[in-house]
């Protein structure tokens, strides 16, 4: 991020810190889905050649479910910008939202559907469409 500082030591140590997996909204959608008699893996590769990781993958119906935290991927709902070092996290964040668009290309590409879920979203809502979309894709397969 060429030329712009870093956050500051205490806030790397945060962000270290912070629980990548097994969040609570993570929990209560996983919960929500596995109430609906689905079975998926956790924190799992869609694609072997691809190093992008699902929250949750549905191998079968080859959909992949990705949970995004209202500040990382830049939720239009919640999204607020930090003032201090306001450069670097545009970069840190406008990365993350290219990345995003750029695994749901690959996915595609490939055949299968990616679907996203923000953080604030109701987990009982966003679990039965993932259930639609996955049923559906199951479903269709001769």
């Amino acid at each position: 991020m060429g030329g712009v500082k870093a956050p500051s030591e205490s806030t790397s140590r945060r962000m270290r810190a912070t629980g990548q997996r097994d969040t609570a909204p993570e929990l209560a959608l996983r919960s929500a889905v596995h109430g609906r008699g689905l079975r998926y893996r956790v924190d799992h590769r869609p694609l072997p050649q691809c190093r992008r990781r699902a929250d949750l993958v549905f191998s079968a119906a080859r959909v992949a479910v990705f949970l995004d935290g209202c500040f990382w991927h830049c939720c239009p709902e919640h999204m607020t910008w930090p003032v201090a070092n306001a450069a670097w996290w545009r970069d840190k964040i406008e990365g993350n939202r290219r990345r995003d668009h750029e695994t749901d290309a690959i996915l595609d590409a490939a055949g299968w559907v990616a679907l996203r879920v923000w953080e604030h979203d109701d987990p009982e809502a966003a679990a039965e469409r993932i259930a639609e979309q996955v049923r559906g894709r199951l479903a269709a397969v001769p």
